[in-house]
């Protein structure tokens, strides 16, 4: 209870707001320990400029053989790298177009059993012939029908016959 009475704020102090600074760095610097010589010395910071324009970096051959070694390896072990991905990504590439593949197989397959069913279906002789009748058609008469591989009569009717042509002679 006695830290929470030590703490004041502005409204309850009264003290104007440059006062109350100077009371808190007056605090700090109180609490600050003593040097050896019993008095609180101050830091200060300098910026220091530093004229480096007629320095010369002298070459070092064994630094820049181990840099290019250096840099030589890692080229290596990136190419490495790159190469197994490349072939990774490719094959991932290849997996999926493998299963692309296999489904559309697979649904020609299926397209293709749906029509097979389906000709089924409208190839039924009692499926024609019910239609057949509902557009008003009737059976052929025994004379109608005139197969194409069998031979006409001298006295039948010919509706179309096909001579082949003469060679010209020659």
């Amino acid at each position: 209870m006695a830290a929470y009475a030590a703490t004041a704020t502005y409204f309850e102090s009264g003290l104007n707001e440059g006062r109350r600074i100077r009371e808190r760095n007056e605090e700090l610097l109180a609490k600050q320990p003593l040097r050896r010589r019993g008095t609180r010395t101050p830091e200060f910071f300098f910026a220091r400029h530093f004229d480096n324009t007629r320095l010369v970096k002298a070459p070092d051959p064994v630094r820049v053989r181990e840099m290019r070694l250096f840099s030589a390896a890692i080229a290596v072990l990136f190419s490495l790298v790159m190469v197994y991905g490349l072939q990774h990504f490719y094959a991932i590439e290849g997996g999926y177009r493998v299963e692309s593949e296999k489904q559309a197989v697979e649904q020609l397959r299926e397209e293709n059993r749906q029509l097979r069913l389906s000709e089924a279906q409208l190839s039924q002789p009692e499926r024609i012939d019910t239609m057949a009748r509902h557009l008003g058609l009737t059976e052929p008469a025994p004379g109608q029908v005139i197969h194409p591989d069998a031979r006409s009569e001298a006295g039948a009717p010919v509706l179309a016959r096909m001579t082949p042509p003469q060679a010209p002679m020659q």
